[in-house]
């Protein structure tokens, strides 16, 4: 099949491209100031091409390439705002879509997963592409009982383009820095690498939407599809429609984008305590807005959650560590948040850091916990990557000094995405009664503040 580039040396050279084009663009860049025009103006223009060229390559790739970027997507926030504009469209397209395969491909992989009379399992089938992601497509279609499905089916190959995509993107990860400045994509792109097989695994994917399924049947607030069919490459599941996050981000109301971002951080917190599984692609393209009937208010609006083939297993919920320290923390506790911190691993027995100080570098990122609702935006969290991220920073040194256990790197990859989704929807939100009913060890005292804060 010719749809997804397999071979390791396509892909390499594909790839490939991307230096070299930075480099000719850096001395484009160079010619026209030269020529007389401004830094700033042929800055901007430097890196809308760039954007374009950059996910252009990682869209028609698929495979790691595009898991990276929809990893990226979420951090979009952080960019300064005289850097984010360009670079805005190009990332929200990969959340959404991607080159789809050939129709005969399709037929092909069907017949070859669930048998040559496949057809007999849909009274309808719609052989476009309804939507097309990293390592698969989905096709929306009506199941033999009647039923509205989604039906994913996976890139042949896609494992293969995975492992290379993401080994040759862990070489050029320093050319991804303007991105996300300050920020490290190495541990990033390993961590991505490691999941490569729960990720192509439907069966693994299927038994977690179970679970999470089960567990929010006719829950008020979060709507999962059931799982109707799973074969190997094939996952079908029940359909959802609804407003994509990307669209409520794009053009939602203060209502919408206020009741997608409560119901984001409830799932997050209460979701994981709940099924003991922590949803791990926190990016927008993996949630809907869903309306209920003709009428009803949006605060009675449900989120529609998808795609769980990467999962992070917490059978007891997140570790109580987190929430004692946030608590710690929010009473000024320094010397105890500092001795759990050690105990965990976040601090290394070799080095000796001022207990002060790690609180002072901590209060700013977990400030949306200190007060009744917080009002989440891309300039708040500007300013707190731009914080972290200035190397002349005492913040900046501090935290390099610091210790990310590999038990907590994805905890710490999805709560990082969350709040750059919440910063994206430019949400108002309850945090600290989400943190209180879904984070175990985390007992806010009743004497904290009650107004609302805002991050403008």
């Amino acid at each position: 099949m010719s749809d997804l580039p397999r071979k390791a040396v396509t892909r390499t050279a594909k790839l490939a491209t991307l230096p070299l084009s930075f480099a000719g663009r850096a001395t484009w860049s160079l010619g026209k100031r030269i020529g007389g025009r401004s830094a700033e103006l042929v800055g901007s223009e430097l890196q809308q091409r760039t954007a374009e060229q950059l996910f252009s390559v990682l869209g028609e790739l698929k495979g790691g390439a595009m898991k990276l970027g929809q990893a990226l997507s979420v951090f979009e926030s952080a960019l300064p705002e005289s850097m984010a504009g360009p670079y805005r469209a190009a990332l929200t397209k990969l959340q959404e879509a991607a080159p789809p395969m050939p129709t005969a491909s399709v037929r092909a992989a069907l017949a070859e997963r669930l048998g040559e009379d496949w057809r007999e399992l849909f009274l309808e089938f719609d052989e476009r592409p309804a939507a097309a992601a990293s390592i698969g497509q989905v096709h929306r279609a009506v199941w033999h009982d009647g039923r509205e499905v989604a039906v994913k089916i996976q890139y042949p190959g896609a494992g293969e383009a995975l492992l290379s995509d993401l080994t040759q993107l862990g070489r050029l990860a320093r050319l991804f820095g303007p991105l996300i400045p300050g920020m490290d994509l190495k541990p990033l792109i390993e961590e991505l690498r490691e999941r490569v097989a729960e990720e192509l695994d439907y069966g693994l994917e299927a038994e977690a939407q179970r679970v999470y399924a089960e567990e929010f049947l006719d829950d008020p607030g979060v709507l999962v599809p059931g799982v109707v069919c799973q074969r190997e490459q094939v996952l079908v599941t029940e359909w959802l429609s609804g407003i994509p996050l990307s669209r409520v981000i794009a053009e939602g109301t203060p209502e919408e984008r206020d009741r997608a971002g409560q119901l984001l951080a409830r799932f997050l917190f209460s979701g994981t305590a709940r099924t003991g599984l922590l949803h791990a692609d926190a990016h927008p393209g993996n949630f809907r807005l869903v309306p209920g009937p003709a009428g009803e208010p949006v605060s009675a609006w449900r989120l529609g959650v998808m795609d769980f083939g990467t999962v992070n297993r917490l059978p007891g919920g997140l570790p109580p560590v987190i929430g004692e320290a946030l608590r710690m923390s929010l009473d000024g506790q320094a010397g105890e948040v500092y001795a759990r911190l050690v105990a965990e691993g976040f601090v290394k027995p070799s080095i000796e850091l001022d207990p002060q100080a790690v609180l002072d570098y901590l209060l700013p990122i977990i400030e949306p916990a200190r007060v009744a609702e917080f009002a989440f935006s891309r300039k708040w969290l500007r300013e707190q990557a731009a914080r972290i991220a200035d190397p002349r920073s005492a913040a900046h040194q501090l935290g390099r000094r610091l210790n990310l256990p590999p038990s907590y790197l994805l905890i710490h990859r999805v709560t990082l995405s969350t709040i750059g989704v919440l910063c994206q929807l430019g949400a108002t939100v309850r945090m600290r009664d989400e943190l209180a009913a879904g984070l175990p060890g985390f007992e806010p005292p009743e004497e904290r503040p009650v107004e609302k804060q805002s991050s403008e």
